[in-house]
């Protein structure tokens, strides 16, 4: 795996991508664990890192995130992360992961120590790259799923929300967040400008906004676009901008990224 990693680091123009690009492997071989090891039988794959390796999201993300695809499913997280240490120690990692299995959302940490130093990333032998793993095993009710084979580091095989449903947890995201963060706008930005991404799946969406105890109206198709503009008006965008710089694949895009750039495909 580390000469691997080597090579693929090599095709980097800058550590911080050197950095994102090591992130992402990892997240590769992991999704390749709980394939093996039977998750996507009952996870669905959800969130930023579902965009970039299922429909070419141009942008890196730090976290594996998943949705049980009903509240009666069985989750197996600590026989998932056991799977997912002993594959990274077979490899050679020094791997450590700190887990958190109580309470309807599941998380925890992948951490690799001396990666970054062995492929040439950091001088410190001690600094850590790490890999938040989430499940919601609660999920709101009505999502699609669908199952799609795609190439990235490995051949997966993965089960996960339809675009439309995707489209609908983003926007659950930026309405319901409590503080800002730059990545959901981006993301935001890059589903509004795709004129072929279907309209977000309403159905799941309020019931994701009922289960988080949102006090304003139920969501229409007439009306999820005004909520959304609402919203812009309250987020920090030296916050946004500062927030997803360093995982975009084509920093231009920056110049894109603003209010008025968002309420003009709101609009349309």
């Amino acid at each position: 795996m580390i000469d691997e990693i080597r090579t693929l680091v090599t095709k980097s123009s800058n550590a911080n991508e050197g950095r994102c690009l090591l992130r992402e492997y990892l997240q590769a071989r992991i999704l390749e664990t709980l394939q093996t090891n039977g998750a996507f039988e009952t996870w669905a794959f959800v969130g930023g890192t579902a965009l970039r390796f299922l429909y070419g999201l141009p942008r890196f993300s730090e976290d594996l995130d998943f949705s049980l695809v009903h509240a009666q499913a069985e989750a197996r997280f600590l026989d998932h992360l056991k799977r997912i240490k002993a594959m990274l120690a077979n490899e050679g990692l020094d791997v450590e992961i700190k887990a958190r299995p109580e309470g309807m959302v599941q998380s925890a940490m992948v951490k690799c120590s001396r990666l970054l130093y062995e492929v040439g990333l950091s001088p410190l032998a001690s600094e850590i790259i790490s890999i938040k793993v989430e499940i919601d095993t609660n999920p709101p009710e009505l999502a699609g799923l669908e199952t799609s084979i795609v190439r990235r580091h490995r051949l997966l095989n993965l089960l996960h929300y339809d675009k439309s449903s995707l489209f609908a947890g983003k926007l659950h995201a930026l309405l319901m967040r409590t503080y800002t963060k730059g990545r959901d706008v981006y993301d935001l930005l890059w589903y509004l400008s795709d004129r072929n991404w279907p309209e977000p799946n309403l159905a799941f969406l309020n019931n994701a906004l009922q289960q988080t105890n949102w006090n304003g109206d139920i969501i229409q198709k007439a009306t999820w676009r005004d909520e959304i503009a609402t919203r812009l008006d309250f987020l920090d965008w030296p916050k946004v901008l500062a927030d997803v710089q360093p995982f975009i694949e084509h920093p231009t895009e920056l110049a894109l990224l603003n209010k008025e750039s968002l309420l003009k495909l709101l609009q349309t």
